[in-house]
């Protein structure tokens, strides 16, 4: 293998490497990320600016205010170390008045002790910066036994030297060892940062304002509402898609509105036909060919106008508040006046913005669907705050696993299942379940507990 095999071998390999990790990382975060636009955004603004501006505090605390409160305090430092010397070389002093006066010319009050024990060691403030500059200068220059004191006096530090018969207390100026301005800085880097935040945050929220309302247009508009008030604002992508939007809505508008009309023109003219059989049957007499003749002219017509409904929808209809809890009691009372046993339950708030005429027939074709091949029918209505559920089930012989999705298929009638009618069209539940789909919902179908089937159908709300 030569040198460049080998490191093209070192490199997918590093690759790999670097790729697990980094999906390792995308897993381990995607739980703790938000999962809305508005957040991610705010996220996106926020991690930067917390970064860049720790990043300069650190740098300004480290390579500024460290440095500068250092410089001062040596300084400070230096000058009482003067002060020590003068004492010690000119003994003549025996009141030490040049050496107070030396001090005030420092700006330091000098003062001094008899000689004892130095005071306990005072509470150390939780960010002890001029406590540990001071106290390392002192041991660097001084080398004397020593104690401060940062905390009793806001203005003012203290600090005692042990001499050799005397402790001299010098007081003297915190602005004189310690860079007090560093705290105006940090000041002004938050409330400038706090203001940029809030700017930008009002900012962004009216650019994600229109990207809400279209998707609760798109959202409206699957759910077989209006969005009257819609129309496409914000940025230009933004508009641009809203835009989209429309224009695929007034596709689908029209496509519905132009099958309508030919399904309307479709069924006129079937119709007329379908009449003049019957004037025809009518004139010919009553002779028991006719009869048969006038069975499947009448199941003509019937098939044609289940053959249109399926086809023209709820096109037309617009959603409105409908009380659900009525709606299931009249289908009890319907049931029960076909001779069927059938008991209702609603949980929750009843009102809820459906097509009521198109929901009614979706629940009724199920309970129609139930009624033929069972005695006891059981209605269940629940709604919370996002959906609303409606549960038909019966004691009938109920629909094999594997046909219960083939049985929404349009036409499709099964030999031996639940929805073989003399008759019949094979449409009922593929009616059911084109409306649902039409509100956003759908149906499901599984076991019941009263041994037959069990039609769910939900729908948002």
């Amino acid at each position: 293998m030569s040198t460049l095999d080998t490191g093209l071998t070192l490199i997918r390999t590093a690759a790999g490497r670097v790729s697990k990790v980094n999906g390792w990382m995308g897993n381990a975060f995607k739980g703790w990320m938000p999962t809305g636009l508005y957040a991610r955004a705010l996220l996106i603004m926020i991690v930067p600016m917390v970064v860049l501006q720790t990043v300069v505090a650190f740098v300004f605390m480290e390579r500024h205010w460290n440095t500068v409160t250092r410089r001062l305090s040596a300084a400070v430092v230096q000058d009482i170390a003067s002060l020590i010397d003068i004492y010690k070389f000119f003994p003549q002093d025996k009141d030490r008045a040049q050496l107070r006066l030396v001090g005030q010319r420092l700006q330091l009050v000098v003062d001094f002790l008899p000689v004892g024990d130095m005071p306990p060691p005072g509470p150390k403030p939780f960010f002890s910066l001029l406590d540990q500059t001071l106290s390392a200068q002192i041991g660097r220059q001084i080398r004397r036994p020593f104690w401060i004191d940062t905390v009793g006096k806001s203005n003012l530090v203290e600090i005692r030297i042990q001499l050799d018969d005397a402790v001299m207390r010098i007081f003297a100026q915190r602005s004189a060892a310690y860079a007090s301005n560093s705290e105006i800085f940090i000041f002004w880097m938050l409330g400038t940062s706090s203001i940029l935040l809030i700017v930008a945050v009002l900012f962004l929220r009216n650019q994600i304002r229109p990207i809400l309302r279209l998707a609760d247009a798109a959202e409206s508009f699957g759910k077989g509402r209006e969005a009257p008030n819609f129309r496409p604002r914000g940025a230009r992508e933004v508009r641009r898609a809203a835009q989209a939007f429309l224009e695929m809505k007034g596709r689908i508008e029209r496509s519905i509105e132009q099958r309508t009309a030919m399904l309307a023109g479709v069924s006129h003219d079937l119709r007329t036909i379908l009449t003049r059989f019957k004037l025809e049957l009518a004139l010919i007499g009553d002779i028991p060919e006719v009869d048969g003749m006038r069975k499947d002219v009448d199941e003509m017509s019937a098939m044609l106008e289940a053959y249109l409904a399926f086809a023209r929808g709820d096109s037309g209809e617009v959603a409105q508040p409908t009380d659900m809890s009525m709606a299931l009691e009249e289908l009890r009372s319907d049931a029960e006046r076909h001779g069927h046993t059938a008991t209702v339950a609603f949980h929750g708030l009843p009102v809820v913005t459906v097509k009521p005429a198109s929901f009614k027939r979706c629940l009724a074709n199920l309970v129609s669907n139930a009624a033929r091949h069972a005695n006891t029918i059981s209605i269940t209505g629940h709604r919370d705050h996002r959906y609303l559920t409606v549960t038909i089930d019966d004691d009938g012989p109920g629909i094999p696993a594997n046909m219960r999705e083939e049985v929404f298929k349009p036409f499709l009638r099964l030999d031996d299942a639940r929805n073989q009618d003399e008759g019949g069209t094979g449409l009922g539940l593929a009616i059911a379940r084109d409306i649902a789909r039409s509100h956003g919902g759908d149906i499901t179908l599984g076991d019941s507990p009263m041994g037959g089937l069990r039609a769910a159908v939900r729908v948002p709300v």
